[in-house]
C-alpha cells in the first residue's frame, strides 16, 4: 500500500502544481474561466494556493489526510462548477478527486490525530 500511496501521491502533485500554478500565474485560460464562474480573479489565486499548499501537504508526515481532503473539497466545487456554471464535461475533476479520497482513505488512521482526538481512557 505504500507504493500506492506514494504513485497517487506523485500524480496529485504534477496535477496541482500543475494547475495551480496555471491559476497564479495567470494562464489566459485559467483568467478566461475564472470570469465565466463570476467570482472574481481573487478566487483564481485562492483557488491556485489551496492547490499548492494542498499539493505540499500530501507530503508533510501525518499530514497527507488534510492535504487529500482539502485538494478533494476543491474538486467537489469543481465539478459542481463545471455541472452548474461551465458546462463542460467534468471527467478531470471527477477523476482527480476520487484519487484524493483514495489517498483520504490510504491515510484515514491521521484523522483522529488531526481532529485532536485521542484516545487517552484505559481500555
Amino acid at each position: 500500500m505504500t507504493y500506492f500511496s506514494l504513485g497517487l501521491r506523485i500524480l496529485l502533485t504534477l496535477a496541482f502544481v500543475g494547475a495551480g500554478g496555471a491559476k497564479l500565474a495567470g494562464v489566459e485560460m485559467m483568467v478566461a474561466t475564472f470570469d465565466q464562474i463570476g467570482f472574481g480573479q481573487g478566487f483564481r489565486y485562492f483557488t491556485g494556493a489551496v492547490e499548492l499548499a494542498g499539493a505540499a501537504l500530501l507530503w508533510l508526515p501525518r499530514r497527507q489526510v488534510i492535504g487529500a481532503a482539502a485538494l478533494g473539497g476543491t474538486m467537489v466545487g469543481a465539478v459542481l462548477t463545471h455541472w452548474f456554471i461551465l458546462g463542460p464535461p467534468a471527467v478531470p475533476a471527477i477523476v482527480l478527486g476520487l484519487l484524493c479520497a483514495t489517498v483520504l482513505y490510504i491515510h484515514r488512521a491521521q484523522i483522529p490525530e488531526v481532529l485532536g482526538r485521542t484516545n487517552t481512557s484505559p481500555s
